[in-house]
């Protein structure tokens, strides 16, 4: 099965944080002494939370229905913004806010995946 790529009709808000916290694996010892590994080959996973300010509804339905679609468990593929690079992201969890009459704000989290899928 191929991955679809996600390309919203805009770009997400400016402001985009990586938030990266490396899985380790540590032995703390009696006399103080800490010993600390990698847990795994991809043990550095990248956490973004993306927002998108001011959509119309089309746009955020767009956006809404791209990510319903994959249910928090099936990846696809993004380049983030000021990124060449393309990754694996899944969405476990986003956010659908309205804030005006035909205005809209989502917001979502991508956590970068590791799975085999192509």
């Amino acid at each position: 099965m191929s991955l679809y790529t996600f390309d919203p009709p805009i770009a997400p808000s400016p402001g985009l944080v990586s938030n990266i916290k490396p899985r380790i694996l540590k032995a703390e010892f009696g006399d103080g002494y800490t010993q600390a590994s990698k847990d795994g080959l991809n043990h550095q996973r990248r956490i973004m939370n993306l927002t998108w300010e001011v959509l119309t509804a089309a746009q955020a339905d767009e956006i809404l229905a791209f990510l319903e679609a994959h249910g928090g468990t099936t990846p696809f593929l993004y380049a983030l913004p000021g990124e060449a690079a393309i990754r694996k992201w899944t969405a476990e969890e986003w956010n659908d806010e309205r804030l005006s009459v035909g205005l809209r704000k989502v917001t979502a989290t991508f956590t970068q995946s590791f799975t085999l899928e192509e």
